[in-house]
């Protein structure tokens, strides 16, 4: 099954947010694909920040709720690894340095920029960042997914 797997710093707030948004995306275009989310400066376990939790449930989604660090077997085994900023681009390729075809499957999510962090923001800073993802998904997804066909 391919998977889509996407990054930011804590796992708690963006990339959690993505994989809700991507599954439900997923889910409605019914494409076969493992959607998951990993942070680059985390520890396993952390919970889903509740403003995060707060837009999937509005959305009608969810995400697992606890935080996994990025290791090198998940950018290795994933189809696309979708980043939320440059440096954790950065750090996910650091991972698999040895490794060229791993680097190459690791991008920005928005290839426009970095996504900023909305931890510490009222919640409607994380509505706008959930609006933004929804946006993004539909557009990067079906040429991600179908790059590997």
């Amino acid at each position: 099954m391919r998977t889509i797997l996407f990054v930011c710093t804590g796992n708690t707030c963006r990339s959690p947010m993505a994989e809700g948004i991507a599954r439900a995306w997923a889910d409605t275009a019914e494409e076969d694909v493992f959607i998951a989310s990993a942070g680059v400066a985390t520890i396993d376990g952390m919970p889903t920040s509740p403003e995060t939790v707060a837009v999937l449930d509005r959305l009608g989604t969810q995400c697992d709720g606890r935080s996994t660090v990025l290791t090198a077997d998940m950018i290795k085994s994933a189809q696309a690894v979708l980043c939320m900023t440059g440096s954790h681009m950065a750090a996910a390729r650091a991972l698999v340095a040895d490794d060229p075809d791993s680097k190459a499957k690791v991008m920005l999510l928005d290839p426009t920029g970095d996504i900023p962090d909305p931890i510490g923001s009222p919640q409607s800073v994380y509505d706008s960042l959930a609006e933004a993802l929804q946006r993004l998904i539909a557009d990067r997804l079906p040429a991600v997914i179908d790059s590997d066909d």
